[in-house]
């Protein structure tokens, strides 16, 4: 039977964790964490097909110069002196553009829609326990100027066989009869679906250790024993660990683990922020981004989560309060009916997305090594892009044939 290590306990590791125990392989997965706090428990939820559009792309770096000394803006990248981190704002420059996002949004999308699948599938094999609704998602627009710009957004769906209804101010006010809005238009992508991801990997967890995978958890992983082109063991402060195989899907940690074993990725962790009321009496119905106002919100049931901004100021869990007060203003502006109060600051969430230099994930074996692979680098995409994730790193394990071209996600493409 073969011996395989993961290291990452969020959707990337867990998916991977899925697929690969139906092979009858002997999983370990090693988490510094119990878990429960990692990026892809505190996140918006969404399973989106929608975001062909990969986060490098024509225009973000101009937005972030101009949010560059707004204490509140959505999008952030603090400058310093750190080769990696110059070394990937460099790349990242250098992908977005036009052509670039040309490439690479058919692959985004092929693994985008492999990925929203495979979560039906999920469900119907651990049990519908992570309040997954497939009622799509909407693209909130406050200003005619927004909706005009997103508007353009429906060559490419249409392009990628995605089903998108147009929406005036009164139609989406009858879409959400119980809270009052302030939205010129939306769009509402169909095929997007939401969960709630602390559910989902509360679920996935229980599920894989009935089915006998391990958990080594507040593990730290310290370094890698290597032997020509093999890893033969992951050294921790618990331990040392055996496998045949390893797969490193350790979010914003990646490029450090990935270092230890000699391998380099360029990637930065994208702060994001996210507060989860438990209950409003009139809440909203429709999960949505809300394109003007650069943030997200997704209810379930009568709980409600606000979310967004991406911050590049290094690895670090601080909270920086204004942060969230521009996600509270832009929810509020929309959704002036929706009665809710501004954060408790302690009870802020906060969470790192790992963000490689084009948007795209590291997705297959790690260069120079036989028996490394990496799963990361999903940015914002992590619940929408897990599923098809884990399948594909199953089937390089596995060495069966992907379901889809993985070339533009290759390990060491920078």
């Amino acid at each position: 039977m073969e011996k395989i290590i993961i290291v990452g306990g969020g959707v990337n590791g867990l998916c991977a964790a899925y697929y690969l125990q139906k092979s009858n392989c002997e999983i370990t997965v090693i988490d510094s964490g119990d878990i429960s706090n990692n990026c892809s428990f505190g996140n918006m939820g969404f399973l989106s097909p929608s975001h062909f559009v990969p986060l490098a792309s024509p225009g973000i770096i101009s937005e972030g110069l101009k949010y560059m000394l707004s204490s509140t803006s959505p999008f952030y990248i603090k400058p310093r002196l750190n080769l990696p981190f110059i070394q990937w704002a460099l790349k990242f420059y250098q992908n977005s553009n036009q052509k670039t996002v040309e490439k690479n949004s058919p692959h985004l999308s092929e693994l985008l829609n492999l990925s929203r699948r495979l979560m039906n599938e999920i469900r119907d094999d651990i049990g519908d326990v992570f309040d997954m609704e497939e009622i799509g998602c909407m693209m909130m627009c406050h200003s005619q100027k927004a909706f005009e710009d997103e508007l353009k957004l429906l060559e490419g769906a249409k392009k990628f066989k995605l089903e998108v209804e147009v929406l005036n101010r009164e139609e989406l006010q009858k879409r959400e009869p119980d809270v009052e809005l302030d939205i010129y238009g939306a769009l509402l992508f169909k095929d997007d679906a939401h969960i709630q991801p602390g559910k989902f990997i509360v679920a996935m967890k229980n599920y894989l250790e009935k089915n006998g995978v391990n958990f080594q958890l507040n593990t730290t992983v310290t370094g890698f024993k290597k032997n020509h082109k093999k890893i033969e063991s992951v050294i921790t402060d618990k331990g040392t660990f055996t496998a045949d195989e390893i797969v490193l899907a350790a979010g914003s940690w990646l490029a450090k683990l990935a270092k230890m074993a000699g391998v380099k990725l360029l990637l930065e962790g994208g702060k994001g922020y996210s507060y989860t009321y438990e209950y409003v009496e009139k809440n909203i119905r429709y999960p949505a981004i809300l394109v003007d106002g650069r943030c997200a919100v997704t209810p379930w049931h009568h709980m409600l989560r606000i979310g967004g901004t991406m911050e590049f100021s290094g690895i670090n869990e601080n909270v920086l309060i204004k942060r969230m007060e521009g996600i509270f203003n832009s929810v509020t502006k929309f959704y002036p009916g929706l009665k809710i109060k501004f954060p408790p600051k302690d009870q802020i969430w906060t969470g790192l997305r790992p963000v490689s230099p084009d948007g795209l994930p590291y997705l297959g074996k790690a260069p120079g090594l036989d028996n490394l692979l990496i799963s990361g680098g999903n940015a914002m995409l992590g619940i929408s892009e897990g599923a098809a994730a884990g399948q594909i790193i199953s089937d390089i394990v596995e060495k069966r044939s992907t379901p889809i071209d993985i070339s533009a996600f290759k390990v060491g493409r920078f």
